[in-house]
């Protein structure tokens, strides 16, 4: 059962996840980071680097964020293109950049405290 990205990430996207995937199977969601689940090899490298513990196994999501499990898997059945996320230094350095996915992303979720 892969695991699957909740609530905890919009606003955050902290990629610290995405350094440790050794299979890159992390994706750039609208307002959140989604994980393929047929891409997943179940490892759960990317659940303790979490930095706000919104990675979970499908089987044990808590029961206010069940509909993330849908919300993960939907997008790579309906047959979208995510572009594939980058390693953390990456993003944080494109925050700086007007314009950017990151830049943009932190401008309409602006970083949780």
């Amino acid at each position: 059962m892969a695991y699957i990205v909740a609530e905890p990430c919009i606003g955050v996207k902290d990629h610290a996840c995405v350094d440790v995937c050794p299979v890159e199977c992390f994706y750039e969601g609208e307002d959140i980071l989604l994980i393929h689940p047929e891409e997943c090899i179940d490892c759960g490298a990317c659940e303790p680097e979490c930095p706000v513990s919104a990675i979970f196994e499908a089987g044990q999501v808590p029961e206010q964020w069940k509909e993330y499990i849908a919300k993960n898997a939907d997008p790579f059945t309906a047959g979208h293109n995510l572009p594939v996320s980058v390693q953390k230094g990456q993003w944080e350095a494109q925050m700086e950049v007007e314009g950017s996915v990151a830049n943009l992303y932190h401008k309409k979720y602006p970083k949780k405290e």
